[in-house]
């Protein structure tokens, strides 16, 4: 497979991913700000999750959340993601199924639909929201379903889940900035449920658990957790199956990348609450983002730039 065509598969699933999390905390930002506007403002999520370049600060959750979607001058709005992922996706349409093409084009259609923007105004935001995850899961569905297993599929996945440990990572890093300044263990207790809440863990950690918001416990589900589909171990034991399967296929060399993802994985899986309580959980998290930035690197210098 040529690289450019490997580079836009990732890329593909990548903004996909990225889509998929931005909604995901704007959805329960929303809520969250309904509730407790002075705990859950707009500007950490603008600041952390818009362009690094970006002058817009509000406190209107309407204008937030219109531009974070639709804001063309924002890199990292929905409708710049969803552009990108199309732009990638149309240039290996002979390597990804026609009915994933043919997902990420009629979302594509759909984010762009001039009256779209209005509706935000007009209607209530989290059905707009939710439409729009629905695209997401539209989309992650027919690939598991459609997509032959073979180099192309476990490119995209690669993508995915390189994708999703990153936000994992800067999801948690946003919470625990606010968790630092909380005033009482209930207003912690808000921010660790948002943050399961924003990475899909709610209803799991309930089920699991049965109690109030433990800290540990959070910790526990979100980084360590074997079964958990949006753990950062989950997401790095799958990262390292596909990249095995491109690696003994000869369709990407090994460069040190299985050392790396074996030497994260391992330190993940054998890494005890007590260890983390040790180091400092942010320091955990600095040190996963620094050894996932290391393992991007490091495929992404086999590839041409993605599109923009």
């Amino acid at each position: 497979m040529l690289s450019r065509v490997a580079n836009n598969l990732i890329w593909m699933n990548r903004y996909m991913a990225r889509g998929n999390g931005i909604l995901a905390l704007l959805k329960v930002n929303f809520y969250a700000n309904q509730d407790s506007p002075e705990l859950f403002s707009w500007t950490p999520v603008i600041k952390n999750f818009a362009s690094s370049e970006t002058e817009f600060y509000t406190e209107d959750a309407i204008e937030c959340i219109d531009y974070m979607i639709f804001e063309t001058g924002n890199d990292n709005s929905i409708i710049n993601i969803v552009t990108r992922a199309r732009e990638n996706a149309r240039s290996v349409q002979e390597h990804i199924s026609r009915e994933s093409w043919l997902c990420i084009n009629n979302y594509y259609l759909f984010v762009t639909n001039n009256n779209l923007r209005q509706r935000l105004k007009e209607e209530d935001p989290i059905r707009l929201l939710e439409e729009l995850l629905g695209h997401h899961l539209m989309f992650y569905g027919t690939n598991d379903i459609m997509q032959e297993r073979g180099p192309a599929y476990y490119f995209m996945n690669v993508g995915r889940y390189l994708e999703r440990v990153i936000l994992i990572s800067d999801f948690t890093t946003l919470k625990l900035k606010e968790i630092s300044e909380a005033t009482d263990d209930l207003e912690k207790g808000l921010y660790w449920r948002n943050l399961l809440l924003v990475v899909g863990g709610y209803q799991k950690y309930l089920k699991t658990y049965k109690s109030s918001f433990n800290e540990d416990q959070i910790v526990d589900l979100i980084f360590r957790d074997k079964l958990f589909p949006r753990s950062v171990y989950y997401c790095i034991n799958k990262l390292n199956r596909h990249i095995t399967e491109l690696i003994e296929a000869g369709e990407l060399g090994n460069n040190n990348l299985q050392f790396l993802l074996g030497k994260l994985e391992s330190s993940i899986k054998y890494t005890t609450i007590e260890n983390i309580k040790d180091q400092g959980l942010q320091n955990f998290v600095d040190g996963i983002k620094q050894d996932i930035g290391d393992i991007s690197e490091n495929i992404n210098s086999v590839y041409y730039t993605p599109i923009n």
